[in-house]
């Protein structure tokens, strides 16, 4: 772990905790690697979404009314 690591109690799902165990195991890492890197991977996706919109600011809206319509005028539904 890099840096000051800071612990933290964790509860997990008994299913998910012996997964967790197993993947530690094969693959020779902690679980609080694992951990780590899966919570990284996860803020870095809401990082992403949250950049696409930034960039949609300034796109139209389209209602879900409006979106039906179109999709049964294009013969699609």
């Amino acid at each position: 772990m890099a840096g000051q690591a800071r612990r933290s109690t964790v509860y997990l799902d008994p299913a998910l905790h012996l997964a967790l165990r197993l993947k530690a195991l094969e693959t020779s890492r902690s679980i609080s690697d694992l951990i780590n890197a899966a919570v990284r991977e996860s803020l870095a996706e809401d990082a992403a979404d949250l950049a696409a919109f930034q960039d949609r600011v300034g796109e139209p809206l389209v209602s879900y009314e409006d979106m039906l319509r179109r999709l049964a005028a294009d013969g699609l539904i």
